[in-house]
């Protein structure tokens, strides 16, 4: 079980710089690796024949985050995340053979975490944007180590995007590691249906590549003052994040009024969950939970923002909002069991006697190796 007074949210993928926390778990740190001069030939693929030719349309690329992935999208146009590129105007594409090119940056006041660039690239493949269905799908992005572009396991989708919200990401299982943010997510038919962004604990997101249509409605010279200013907030962010870890328990109002600004005008979820969970771990609890919700204002269904701010909110003791979110959890991925401690924990302290019974049942039912501790843990002296 848990300890009661550990505040650990779920962490997400981050850009791979210096030794910001990164998607593979709650603990693992990544320092800042190197760009491969070149890519290595392509392993062997696994994948249905559509998924394994849509990794000739993925290219590893270098910018302000120094290891990224792009999708080809037209015959000279690509598409990565934001968080990537930052404030950055251009862009170093790496080609399978060795060579390198240069990208330009296409300005766009798009507010979701995605971003155009243009390239003069050889003769390959453009995958086709495709609706986001239930289903197998596969993940194709750089491989650090491998220093190739790798089709990772299939996964499935666990949450299509949430209706209503525009800037909402796909939710789903397949693989992601640092390296392959703005990488493709495919279909069996070899179809884009997402750019990956972000991910941990076996959970990940990609932005819908419906969104794709928008990011190009609103890219282009006109839209260069807004690019610059939220490409501005990502890039000061991402710095302070990193400082702020770099400091860790002792943190400057400063910095930390410096980081919730920045943050906040960058736009991008995936910072505000970072910007949550380091809140959290300094305990600036209020300051954890506004991060954590305006998350899921702008997507309700992503997982791990949610999980976190179950977390904050369980350490502020407004536990009745904390149940509101717990119920939602224990619904959607009841065989998760990094959520029963917490839920438990918020049953005890409320005595609530029907959600105990129910996340009771739960770890009875998907992981009965943590019956007898959680039982324990129901007869022990309250925190």
């Amino acid at each position: 079980m848990a300890r009661c007074g550990e505040f650990s949210a779920p962490r997400t993928d981050v850009p791979p710089r210096r030794t910001l926390t990164a998607a593979s778990g709650p603990g693992a740190l990544w320092a800042l690796l190197i760009f491969a001069p070149s890519l290595a030939a392509q392993e062997s693929c696994k994948a249905p024949a559509p998924v394994c030719s849509a990794r000739d349309a993925v290219f590893a690329i270098s910018a302000f985050d120094p290891v990224g992935s792009a999708v080809r999208i037209g015959p000279d146009l690509l598409v990565t995340s934001r968080h990537i590129v930052a404030d950055r105007t251009t862009v170093r594409i790496s080609l399978p053979g060795g060579g390198k090119l240069e990208g330009a940056v296409i300005a766009s006041s798009f507010p979701g975490d995605l971003i155009l660039l243009r390239a003069k690239l050889p003769d390959g493949p453009v995958l086709k944007a495709a609706a986001a269905k239930k289903g197998d799908l596969w993940s194709i992005g750089q491989d650090i180590s491998a220093r190739a572009i790798k089709v990772y396991p299939k996964g499935k989708v666990l949450l299509l995007p949430a209706p209503g919200k525009p800037y909402a990401r796909l939710h789903h299982t397949a693989y992601n590691q640092p390296g392959n943010s703005g990488g493709a997510l495919v279909n069996a038919a070899g179809e884009l249906i997402g750019v990956s962004a972000s991910g941990g604990a076996g959970r990940f997101e990609a932005v819908p590549a419906s969104q794709i249509a928008d990011l190009q409605a609103q890219s282009g010279p006109g839209h260069a003052a807004r690019s610059a200013v939220l490409g501005k907030n990502v890039r000061e962010c991402t710095l302070m994040l990193e400082k702020a870890q770099r400091l860790g328990d002792k943190l400057p109002e400063k910095i930390a009024a410096n980081m919730e600004t920045s943050c906040t005008a960058s736009e991008n979820r995936q910072l505000f969950d970072l910007a949550a969970q380091l809140m959290g771990r300094q305990r600036r609890l209020g300051m954890s939970v506004k991060f954590f919700e305006r998350s899921l204002e702008k997507d309700p269904n992503a997982i791990n923002s949610r999980l976190g701010l179950v977390i904050a909110l369980r350490f502020s003791r407004r536990l009745e909002e904390a149940k509101e979110h717990v119920r939602w959890l224990l619904d959607v991925i009841p065989e998760e069991r990094t959520i029963h401690p917490i839920a438990l924990q918020i049953g005890k302290m409320s005595n609530d006697q029907a959600l105990i019974g129910e996340v009771l049942a739960l770890i009875e039912k998907h992981t009965p190796d943590q019956l007898e501790a959680a039982k324990s843990f129901l007869k022990s002296p309250p925190h």
